[in-house]
């Protein structure tokens, strides 16, 4: 199945249900009051994220629980990582890394410990 890339707002939403892995739409409203969302708006984002393959639901009578059908992980290296990874380091992620090293956002320590990662994971 092809995934498709999501907009901003579904994003946020996805955000939402990958943190709390099963929500109702009146569970989720009030983690949205600073964007001032109304209840039917989030409901057909939610909707729209079921259309996709994003979300499924469980219903309890006249009430839905969403839940997530795509992983984080999946979408990030998806959409996310792969596209970053090409778009800006020529599909190196040593450059990524190097980058990252030379911004002075990922101290010696770390690395020694992505290294020890990359060593012990055949």
């Amino acid at each position: 199945m092809e995934i498709e890339k999501l907009t901003n707002k579904e994003e946020e939403v996805m955000q939402v249900l990958w943190n709390l892995q099963r929500a109702f739409i009146k569970d989720m409203l009030p983690l949205f009051a600073a964007t001032n969302w109304h209840y039917n708006t989030l409901s057909t984002i939610v909707r729209n994220l079921e259309e996709k393959g994003y979300v499924a639901h469980r219903q309890f009578g006249n009430t839905h629980e969403y839940y997530p059908v795509i992983s984080k992980e999946d979408y990030q290296n998806h959409f996310v990582l792969n596209k970053v990874v090409s778009g800006y380091f020529n599909d190196s992620y040593k450059d990524l890394v190097a980058y990252f090293a030379k911004q002075d956002k990922i101290s010696p320590d770390e690395l020694r410990e992505i290294i020890k990662m990359i060593e012990e994971n055949p």
